[in-house]
């Protein structure tokens, strides 16, 4: 057999490879900025560099050192920049232009003071979290940016900004700065200044569970039950902020405003977890019941017990609102006016307000001498079972505006009423505040006050 000899072809490749590695190793892709600092050798955030390769295996550009710096390495005049601490951008006029921009964060950076501090993918408390910050990692600042307002556990607006940050990892996204500690650095290593908590937490599912939850008071689950909405209360938006966003827990229940500074939110036993440098603790008794423990007193300890509704407050304030709304509507399309003989005239009007002449004989057993005749009619009571089977068809309140000369008085006039609405008018029976327990009228008076309105076409 006869036998070819070796082909050329491979020596020829080999020369052409290595000419373009020479080429491609030697000759710029373009240029870029630098946006997170390097120890070896020290070049700060904001410098103009020459990029000759992007490795997208390694994750890595291939930079040179400007000035003439070389890297502790061997003394070599090009390094190695993980992709994301670095931005490309063609020309050297425009990486030129691109520092001008940058300028005011080149050497900017935040230390995060609160563990678990999310990084947003906008600036809005409510955007998806795409990070958690540990206490003490240094995150670059790359630049402020308008985003709405960051709330905290008492419904104000927290002091700071939104600033876009990248991580270590090349992680970039949005955090607001109330929990940052911003300051600038030249060259050296980075390093954080809070003592960080060595103890390696792993993703705690139940944690995150119990972040994600808004929890309310047990008292709103009464409410919810027993469908009777105490909307004054529901209103005041009572809750347990873990305040994962500021550090800063706070309870707000009745009769109970209260706040807790921490540093990290830390494991305490099976689904407990302890505030670090404050008093608070927690446990989850199961996934919508959460137990909240502080001391109080010599020696005591005091519990709260909070649950994760299954509906919005802001969804039940409205159900609520709109019940009381369409009770009214009733009255008030039945009417507007109503006379009666002996207790004068009710107008009412169609933005829940009421005006009422020559209720003389009511005073001042039922209504007060020095309030005046007109007020707002608030649909805040509800029957007992047993009331509702008498055919009456609501409870309401009547609240009097001040009497002129009164105005400084800290008590409203109010009369609270049973009424039931027929076609020719409508029936108001006066109820005891002896008869009202937590806003429902358990039962009628011992000697009932009635009173009759005919409904008043003719003045309306």
């Amino acid at each position: 057999m006869q036998k070819h000899s070796a082909s050329p072809l491979p020596a020829f490749a080999a020369v052409l490879l290595v000419c373009i590695c020479f080429v491609s190793c030697s000759a710029k892709l373009g240029w870029g900025v630098l946006l997170w600092s390097t120890d070896d050798p020290p070049i700060p955030s904001g410098t103009v560099m020459p990029v000759y390769i992007r490795s997208n295996i390694d994750k890595v550009w291939v930079v040179g050192v400007p000035g003439g710096k070389k890297s502790g390495t061997g003394g070599a005049d090009k390094i190695e920049i993980p992709l994301s601490r670095f931005e490309l951008l063609g020309s050297k006029r425009k990486a030129r232009r691109r520092v001008e921009s940058f300028a005011p964060y080149a050497l900017a950076y935040a230390e995060n003071l609160q563990d678990g501090l999310p990084i947003r993918d906008n600036p809005d408390n409510n955007a998806r979290r795409i990070y958690k910050l540990r206490v003490g990692e240094i995150v670059k600042i790359l630049s402020r940016t308008q985003g709405q307002p960051a709330i905290g556990a008492s419904g104000d607006p927290l002091p700071g900004d939104w600033y876009r940050v990248l991580t270590e990892d090349g992680t970039i996204g949005y955090c607001f700065s109330y929990r940052l500690k911003l300051f600038e650095h030249t060259d050296g290593p980075l390093a954080s200044s809070v003592p960080v908590i060595s103890e390696n937490v792993a993703d705690d599912p139940d944690l995150d569970l119990l972040l994600s939850k808004t929890w309310s008071p047990d008292i709103y689950s009464a409410m919810i039950n027993s469908r009777k909405i105490n909307l004054e209360d529901l209103s005041r938006h009572w809750r347990f902020d873990p305040g994962q966003e500021t550090g800063i827990a706070h309870i707000y229940a009745p009769g109970f405003d209260r706040s807790f500074s921490y540093t990290s939110i830390r494991p305490g036993g099976s689904r407990s977890w302890r505030f670090e440098g404050s008093s608070l603790s927690m446990q989850l008794r199961n996934d919508t019941t959460l137990a909240v423990q502080f001391p109080e007193g010599t020696g005591g300890m005091k519990s709260l017990v909070f649950i994760s509704l299954p509906n919005d407050v802001d969804d039940l304030i409205m159900q609520e609102s709109s019940r009381r709304e369409r009770l009214y509507n009733a009255i008030y399309s039945q009417g507007p006016v109503f006379t009666s003989n002996n207790y004068g005239t009710i107008v009412f009007t169609e933005n829940g307000s009421f005006n009422w002449s020559g209720f003389d004989l009511l005073v001042p057993q039922y209504i007060g001498a020095a309030v005046q005749g007109e007020g707002t009619v608030v649909m805040d009571l509800f029957l007992d079972t047993l009331l509702e089977d008498h055919r009456y068809s609501g409870a309401f309140t009547l609240r009097f505006a001040n009497a002129p000369g009164a105005a400084g008085s800290s008590e409203a006039a109010l009369l609270r009423c049973m009424y039931f609405l027929d076609n020719q008018g409508f029936r108001i029976e006066i109820v005891p505040e002896s008869s009202i327990d937590d806003f429902t009228v358990m039962r009628r008076a011992a000697s009932p006050m009635v009173l009759y309105f005919f409904r008043d076409s003719g003045l309306w």
